[in-house]
């Protein structure tokens, strides 16, 4: 095996420079990342000594705009032997509950609160509507899939798709999800 010696750094090839400011928005990737990651082991941990009520706020703050995970307190609970039954009526309860919020922001909200508070980009809010006008208010049965949930739910609101059909489609696809997660977590 022969070692070569390096080059000085000058002479190298596509070598990338790194200035203080590069090192600055490093560190502070960093920090935010750590920060991030001890923020969800703080919520699980917060949310997960209540039992169900800390599932209910979990899973009803979950379907509003915060990057929440309902799913997780429900998987630590049910680990913890707490009644499957009254967990998955719970989670679903909240998240429902959380649902009919974006729905009533949807109605009564203004565009500057839905784009600038809720941080629903115009992109997203045009393809819920599109989402809308090609699978109809069946595509309500998906608002807890991540990322195209919550505008889904908004837009609903905007349209005013009759709250009844609303809430059956919104609860069975939400139900069946926490009941498919503790099925799987309980086998």
């Amino acid at each position: 095996m022969c070692l070569r010696q390096s080059q000085p750094r000058e002479k190298r090839p596509n070598m990338m420079v790194w200035n203080s400011k590069d090192e600055t928005i490093l560190r502070s990737s960093i920090i935010f990342m750590s920060l991030f990651e001890n923020y969800k082991v703080y919520y699980m941990e917060y949310f997960t000594q209540f039992g169900y009520v800390g599932l209910f706020i979990a899973s009803f703050l979950a379907a509003t705009i915060l990057p929440l995970s309902s799913e997780v307190i429900l998987i630590f609970l049910l680990l913890n032997n707490l009644n499957p039954i009254i967990l998955v009526s719970v989670a679903t309860f909240g998240n429902v509950l959380g649902a009919f919020v974006n729905y009533a922001i949807g109605v009564w909200g203004s565009t500057f609160f839905i784009r600038k508070v809720l941080k629903i980009s115009e992109d997203d809010f045009v393809k819920a509507k599109q989402r809308f006008q090609k699978y109809g208010v069946s595509i309500l049965f998906f608002a807890w899939v991540p990322v195209i949930g919550d505008p889904l739910t908004v837009v609903a609101g905007v349209l005013k798709i009759n709250i009844l059909i609303f809430f059956i489609m919104v609860t069975s696809g939400k139900l069946i999800r926490y009941v498919i997660i503790s099925y799987t977590i309980l086998s």
